[in-house]
């Protein structure tokens, strides 16, 4: 008889895995976000002559900041994310993710101590796009690992994980917000700013060594390796030759059956979920923030609302809605994996990309149709909700179309898509920059 264990999972006590993969999601996104966040604070760097130098540096957009970030944010991802397909074969999954979250850290705390340190805007530029790509070089093997071990767990906890990694958004926006408007001069609010990610990873590589420790997680994350045990020890406790020889060929086909399947065979089956996340984050990258930064408010005569309107409208708003809409896969999930209508609804996002286009960008070309600023908010509304609940549901669909065994590679698969999606929408959002 199988162990009771391999039978019925103990209890998340105190709901303490389910705290942990939020936070490992949350852990996940905090490098894209705190840095596509301070893009005021990147901007002013790069306008600001330099106090050491009476040369007058040059303007922001010779430097394109946003879509630059976005790009050099978005390639190594891309490049990493693959890598960590194969990669999993070779380093262990924890050395993986511990090695990439201290990585970060550092990273983080460079960043921190640079806010402090006159530079001239070209070498601030240099470093900063060099920062942001071995950041998220690291970011693409933490959030490829994380996916695979999330998949080996229920449902509800990828749309955990899901969620923190949405909560990721907002807690680097009401940093932003708390920095803007706070008393403190533009130097030590940064600081401050830039400090809050290097504690929040620190906590994230407590939250990580601390899972195996619990009995909930110990069932899901050794679930394979204890039954392929248990089936062998069913197998071969006859006495009976004929029996032991039969026996024997269904261990064989167990143990070949525990096999990983190949990237390509894994991929055969999860193909269509792949360019569905591709296209969510390719739209979503496209216009946000490249253009919706550039929105500006009609109540110019507020200060304190035009000071407060990106980060709010923008950034808090996108990152809510996301927020949102990765909440609601744990209550609804439609369109199902086989339906036909969830291919449609993906495509139907295009849409988003002329409606923000036609809001009150600054200098725009194009005739504006979207003056309002509840306008916009309704707008960035929909198209953050409908990204958050149709990539949550694309990440939590596809490990259900593998074996458990194949889980991990499925994840890694799923967030090189995911990536890819974010490549091609930085880089279109260069083009959409010029048109408007």
């Amino acid at each position: 008889m199988r162990n009771q264990m391999t039978q019925s999972p103990p209890a998340d006590r105190g709901r303490a895995v389910a705290f942990i993969i939020f936070m490992l999601g949350l852990g996940t996104l905090l490098p894209w976000n705190f840095f596509i966040t301070a893009s005021q604070y990147f901007n002013e760097r790069l306008t600001l002559p330099n106090v050491t130098s009476n040369a007058t540096s040059g303007a922001t957009e010779d430097y394109n900041y946003d879509s630059w970030m976005a790009l050099l944010s978005q390639l190594p991802l891309l490049l990493f994310t693959l890598l960590n397909s194969f990669l999993y074969q070779w380093v262990r999954e924890r050395i993986r993710v511990a090695f990439s979250l201290v990585a970060i850290f550092i990273l983080f705390s460079l960043t921190a101590a640079l806010v402090q340190v006159s530079m001239e805007p070209d070498t601030f530029f240099s470093v900063s796009m060099a920062t942001i790509w071995f950041i998220n070089m690291f970011g693409a093997v933490l959030q490829g690992s994380l996916f695979g071990v999330v998949g080996l767990f229920p449902l509800r906890y990828s749309s955990l994980f899901m969620s923190g990694q949405g909560l990721a958004g907002i807690f680097a926006a009401l940093a932003m917000l708390c920095s803007i408007l706070s008393n403190a001069d533009k130097s030590s609010a940064a600081l401050g700013y830039f400090i809050t990610p290097c504690v929040a990873t620190l906590w994230t590589l407590l939250c990580y060594l601390l899972l195996p420790h619990l009995e909930f997680a110990r069932f899901y994350l050794n679930r394979n390796q204890s039954d392929e045990v248990e089936t062998s020890k069913e197998l071969l406790s006859s006495t009976d030759k004929k029996e032991l020889e039969a026996k024997g060929k269904l261990v064989r086909e167990a143990e070949e059956s525990q096999e990983r399947s190949s990237v390509l065979t894994v991929f055969k089956k999860i193909w269509l979920m792949a360019l569905c996340v591709t296209c969510v984050f390719a739209v979503t990258l496209s216009v946000f923030p490249v253009i919706t930064v550039r929105v500006q408010t009609v109540y110019k005569d507020k200060v304190v609302w035009k000071k407060v309107f990106t980060c709010v409208c923008c950034f808090i708003v996108f990152n809510a809605m996301d927020l949102a809409g990765r909440i609601m896969l744990s209550f609804v999930q439609w369109p199902s994996k086989e339906s036909r209508l969830f291919p449609v609804a993906v495509l139907c996002r295009l849409v988003f990309i002329p409606l923000l286009m036609l809001c009150n960008v600054e200098n725009s070309r194009l005739t504006v149709l979207f003056r309002h600023d509840a306008a916009f908010v309704v707008i960035m509304a929909l198209f953050s909700f409908s990204n958050g609940y149709l990539a949550s549901l694309c990440m939590a669909y596809a490990p259900q179309l593998v074996r458990c065994k194949d889980c991990e590679t499925a994840g890694s698969l799923m967030t090189f898509f995911l990536v890819l999606g974010l490549a091609v929408g930085a880089s279109f959002s260069f083009l959409l920059g010029k048109l408007v």
